[in-house]
């Protein structure tokens, strides 16, 4: 999947979703790489022409539906190694087209709901396509100064933003015994999964496993650098905690779902720490196969400004709660 200069080859994905919210999929066929495997529907640029029109091309040679490109909006763009053959999946989602797909290729189609599906019968390359569909745009993270005293009011806190809507937030406690983590984690569980929410430990894998469903971790950057696999089943997610781009590769490597990549800019927690900016971020966000989320003097506000950059989102402590 790349020349013989080593360039990786360029190939448009499309992600399509209904009123429903599903997206679909395509299955690889017999005698093909990756035969059997599933994917979003797409193909390989041809010698001179453009992304945009090469998607608008290959949508409508397999599946006979017409898109307008304005329409579409970036999603993220997954550099790949298949072996020696290299890779740049650039997927992009839509919610209009004209037509009705149907498989003109004798590929199988499926319409599924993201969270739905098992990361285990798509293409690696595709995965973290389906991880950046699965994330929110918002990474809240728990403040670190909380004492044990404060469980019942942070039980309330954690709740309420899983009401209102919170998809992703992690529980970094510091100051409290592990076991009352982890039993702050099991009082909040059947919240995350009612509201179809993920919520994480802070490095405790163990305290994960004993958890499972809607229970995640997320790994210090010592974690991912000694782990040699993916510590939790892939229904569980697992992120870690990245400041450089061989960080960021010791995550695609373990198999983790998304990332932090920080300081984005100064902050008053670590003063010592060279702020990254969004240029610096944005070329190691882009060299990353998953989803990263721009972490270090950030605030709600500021998500669109990181979607920009090439960020899932924005993450952080204090602005977000």
């Amino acid at each position: 999947m790349s020349d013989h200069l080593g360039a990786p080859m360029h190939v448009m994905a499309g992600v399509l979703r209904d009123a429903q919210g599903r997206v679909l999929l395509a299955q690889r066929p017999e005698g093909k790489h990756l035969a059997g495997l599933w994917e979003f529907p797409g193909g390989k640029l041809e010698p001179g022409e453009a992304p945009h029109r090469a998607l608008v091309r290959e949508l409508h040679e397999e599946l006979g539906i017409h898109i307008d490109p304005a329409d579409g909006a970036p999603l993220i763009r997954v550099p790949w190694r298949y072996g020696e053959r290299g890779l740049l999946l650039d997927a992009w989602q839509f919610t209009h087209w004209q037509g009705t797909p149907v498989s003109l290729e004798g590929q199988a189609l499926q319409w599924v709901l993201p969270a739905a599906v098992d990361p285990a019968i798509l293409a690696p390359a595709d995965r973290p396509i389906l991880q950046a569909l699965r994330l929110p745009s918002i990474y809240a993270i728990t403040p670190a100064d909380v004492t044990p005293d404060q469980a019942a009011l942070w039980y309330t806190r954690v709740t309420a933003a899983l009401e209102r809507g919170a998809g992703l937030i992690q529980l970094r406690f510091p100051l409290w015994p592990v076991e009352q983590v982890r039993a702050l984690a099991a009082r909040v569980q059947a919240h995350a999964l009612r509201c179809g929410a993920v919520v994480l430990l802070n490095e405790d894998i163990d305290g994960a496993r004993q958890l499972g469903a809607g229970i995640g971790v997320h790994l210090k950057s010592s974690q991912l650098a000694a782990l040699a696999t993916r510590p939790l089943p892939w229904a569980q997610p697992v992120a870690g905690s990245c400041h450089d781009a061989g960080e960021l590769a010791r995550a695609v490597a373990i198999g983790a779902d998304f990332a932090t990549l920080s300081p984005v800019a100064a902050t008053a927690s670590h003063p010592e720490a060279a702020a990254l900016g969004w240029p610096s971020f944005q070329r190691m966000a882009e060299g990353a196969a998953l989803p990263v989320f721009a972490l270090g003097g950030m605030a709600p506000a500021q998500a669109q400004v990181a979607r920009e950059h090439a960020a899932q989102g924005v993450a952080g402590i204090g602005a977000f709660w």
